[in-house]
């Protein structure tokens, strides 16, 4: 391969195993927030305490430790919340070791790249793929520097791990540095603290089958009404039977909602959280099940209609269609999104930006869409690109795990299969061999509309580099034969040329030997005008 990397084999990604709506609590009395604050506060306590003994486990962690736990918790509230609770902080210690691993790989990311470097002689150019020496002494010994940092910080994570110690915080990391730079965040120490305590409340609860309506912690009946059963030391505020508090508000799912019905009718689980959004002033429930896991189609099958091929960049996604042996089709698309302002803004851009793209793919009529199985772990380090603030800006903006479990979602739900490719070289390869042969006055190519047809051929399992020119001037064999593209049992595939046996004339005789003919013209001036020149079809067949 020339030095290239090994490229990873394309693969259908498996669709969602999950659903989760949400819908809003509206005309909630006094009474009723007051409820919700107390139970929040109760639970979300006790949730706190119990993170503190799971991370104080480690990997000494057991099933027993678990049920002296649970135990603990039951005391205080119920069996059911105790059962949430205790779920819900494993779960975060999982989170916790999944980004701690995440860390050390950025850690040993940035200091390979540093190892390399400051083994290089000063000043040595690099190149587009690899980073040269350092500038100046200075610089190199500013790096050195650095780097004894990053092996003496991985050494520490390292250890972390393997002793099973983890850094959570229940509210958020971010939330809570907040607190020391209130003027930079526009809030006041109250309203601070209104939000971190909203965050750390604990209101959840586990579905279960069988159970009437698929919960008995929070219940929400087909009709809409909303119960909460009470832990034993708020028992006092419950307005009906069995120690439950029914708030005054109904609620109505738009989004799945009659998925949601057919559930709760036939006693299905059905998991609810109760929050509250602080900058709004609003209460919501969010309502999630399982889904059982759809056995995704072959990756032949998916190939079948040819795809959608996809390149994601920081603003748009280029898209272009491709039949099943590879040819683009028709002009290329680009959907643009913008990934500035808020957290909500940014969601609903990407979610609009996807839409308009299934919806292209349904009305093509393809069955998959090709797209690039994205990690930027190694390209955000500080090292690889350390003058270049803006591209490292730019690369860490896009949001390729939300974006990838959205169009993994959407597509499902239109029946649309997503094909993850590998990233490699698909933007050097789609300029190189489709951005100029497919532009003309008519129809603008930018480098990452090639690269979306370097992507879709790869996901048909193609190679990326186009057919080859027809051989030049004399139409010899001298510069070799055409690519082929396709099977052999495709009609009108382009392959090699017959051997010279299959052209000798009628009268060559039947054991093999031929007569010796007169040598043909070096021109076509002085050939024989009996002699036709055939040339062999250049249509785009493969």
């Amino acid at each position: 391969m020339g030095g290239l990397r090994e490229l990873a084999a394309p693969f259908v990604v498996p669709g969602p195993c999950g659903v989760a709506i949400r819908d809003r609590l509206k005309h909630l009395t006094p009474q009723d927030e007051n409820v919700l604050r107390l139970v929040g506060e109760h639970q979300g306590a006790l949730a706190s305490r119990d993170l503190r003994a799971r991370c104080a486990d480690g990997l000494e962690h057991g099933a027993d430790s678990w049920a002296s736990r649970k135990r603990d918790l039951t005391a205080q509230s119920s069996s059911r919340i105790a059962g949430a609770i205790t779920k819900a902080t494993h779960d975060q210690w999982a989170l916790a070791r999944r980004c701690q691993a995440a860390h050390i790989q950025t850690l040993e990311a940035g200091i390979r790249t540093l190892r390399h470097r400051l083994s290089l002689p000063i000043g040595e150019r690099g190149t587009k793929r690899v980073a040269g020496g350092y500038r100046s002494r200075g610089e190199w010994f500013r790096k050195s520097r650095r780097l004894a940092a990053l092996e003496a910080r991985h050494a520490a994570v390292v250890a972390d791990r393997q002793a099973g110690r983890v850094s959570v915080v229940r509210g958020g990391r971010r939330l809570l540095n907040t607190r020391h730079h209130l003027a930079d965040a526009r809030l006041t120490e109250e309203q601070w603290r209104e939000r971190w305590e909203a965050e750390r409340w604990f209101i959840a609860a586990d579905g279960e089958s069988g159970k009437r309506f698929g919960n008995e912690t929070i219940r929400v009946t087909p009709d809409g009404e909303v119960s909460i059963k009470l832990p034993a030391p708020l028992a006092h505020l419950a307005n009906a039977r069995h120690g439950r508090y029914i708030l005054a508000t109904r609620i109505g799912f738009a989004h799945r909602g009659q998925e949601w019905a057919d559930r709760v009718t036939t006693n299905r689980a059905v998991a609810y959280r109760i929050h509250l959004d602080v900058d709004r002033r609003r209460w919501y429930l969010t309502a999630s099940w399982q889904r059982p896991i759809v056995k995704t189609i072959p990756l032949e099958a998916a190939r079948a209609l040819g795809v959608i091929g996809v390149d994601t960049n920081a603003d748009h996604f280029a898209a272009y269609h491709l039949d099943p042996h590879g040819n683009p089709i028709g002009d290329p698309h680009r959907f643009g999104y913008d990934l500035s302002g808020t957290a909500t803004h940014r969601d609903a851009q990407i979610r609009h930006a996807l839409t308009r793209l299934i919806n292209w793919a349904k009305h093509v009529g393809v069955a998959a869409i090709g797209i690039e199985d994205l990690d930027f772990t190694a390209e955000k380090t500080h090292e690889k690109h350390g003058r270049k603030k803006r591209f490292r800006q730019l690369i860490s903006g896009i949001p390729t795990g939300k974006l990838k479990a959205r169009l993994v979602s959407m597509a499902a739900e239109q029946g649309l299969s997503i094909v993850a490719v590998d990233p490699a070289y698909t933007s050097l390869w789609g300029a190189q061999h489709w951005q100029k042969p497919l532009a003309t006055p008519h129809r603008r190519m930018s480098r990452h509309d090639a690269a979306g047809i370097a992507i879709g051929r790869r996901a048909l399992g193609h190679r990326v580099r186009r057919r080859t020119a027809p051989p030049p001037h004399d139409r010899s064999d001298r510069a070799g034969h055409r690519t082929v593209q396709v099977g052999f049992g495709t009609p009108g595939r382009e392959g090699t040329r017959p051997p010279a046996t299959d052209h000798a004339p009628g009268g060559v005789p039947p054991n093999g030997t031929r007569k010796r003919e007169p040598s043909a013209s070096n021109t076509v001036r002085d050939a024989p005008s009996t002699h036709q020149w055939v040339q062999d079809s250049l249509m785009r067949t493969g």
